[in-house]
């Protein structure tokens, strides 16, 4: 236990960290709000759901790994297959898993509601990537532990996968770019900013696409990928229209209670937002 937690704040800290000051040196855009507001909230959530996990489910997806490999119950469990391919199916199963659960939760009314504290986020950098609702973090665990628990997927897996999903939520949420040159191989295996950040757009048919948080192959594969924003990388209005940038989208009481609030929609975010909620229904 000791061990993963030290892998697993390494890691944190030291992606965080990287991404921070890649953020300070070479910003991609400027921001609605100074970080010295946005922020203390933004980090308190992640005090919170790290705390809530601890609490109301201490074992995690490793813990039903260990029980999963222990009672040998699983599929993967059941196979003869080597160490390392095993490892690379268990990786992929998690990474698919956690790209349709993210579609449900645009897609579902009740879900989107959980979800819609993340998109209600007026700008868009690396502590982008820490801001989910506790709800959506005790439901995307117990999906979790399912999927690990049905395939029997190795804690080493699950270890891994952990450490690597939060590394690339952090690398693909940054206020950063990389170079040009860049950019589209890397696209082509994981998620970059450029291709997250027409997630996070107020045009809800990009906010509908780009699901994928690790892996980039999902959205090609299922059909939600979208390579080019409307307005371009440079004119994306981030947010959502009905959470426009204010004192109380700073206060962490603000937004713990998003999802138990109906926003109003306010002028002309009144259309863009019936859309975006039939889509959903």
């Amino acid at each position: 236990m000791t061990s993963e937690l030290g892998w697993r704040l390494g890691c944190f800290v030291g992606v965080l960290a990287l991404m921070l000051l890649w953020e300070y040196w070479q910003p991609k855009r400027s921001a609605t709000l100074p970080a010295r507001k946005r922020w203390p909230a933004n980090l308190g959530i992640v005090v919170i759901n790290t705390l809530t996990l601890r609490l109301l489910i201490p074992a995690g997806a490793i813990g039903a790994a260990v029980w999963s490999q222990e009672s040998s119950f699983g599929l993967l469990q059941q196979t003869s297959l080597p160490l390392w391919l095993i490892t690379v199916i268990g990786f992929l199963i998690l990474d698919c898993a956690i790209y349709w659960q993210h579609r449900l939760f645009h897609r579902i009314p009740l879900l989107w509601r959980v979800h819609r504290m993340h998109h209600a986020d007026t700008d868009f950098d690396t502590t982008t990537g820490l801001r989910f609702h506790p709800v959506e973090i005790l439901l995307s665990m117990l999906i979790k532990i399912g999927v690990v628990v049905t395939f029997g997927i190795a804690p080493m897996t699950v270890l891994i996968f952990e450490i690597i999903l939060n590394a690339t939520s952090l690398f693909n949420h940054g206020n950063v770019a990389l170079p040009r040159r860049l950019e589209r191989p890397v696209r082509a295996l994981i998620v970059t900013q450029e291709m997250h950040r027409i997630h996070h757009s107020q045009i809800p048919r990009e906010t509908d696409s780009n699901f994928s948080f690790n892996l980039s192959i999902w959205d090609r594969l299922f059909g939600t990928y979208n390579a080019l924003p409307t307005k371009g990388s440079d004119g994306i209005e981030i947010g959502l229209k009905e959470y426009p940038a204010g004192q109380d989208s700073t206060k962490l009481s603000y937004l713990l209670a998003i999802p138990f609030r109906q926003p109003k929609p306010r002028g002309d975010a009144a259309s863009d937002s019936q859309d975006n909620n039939a889509s959903k229904q």
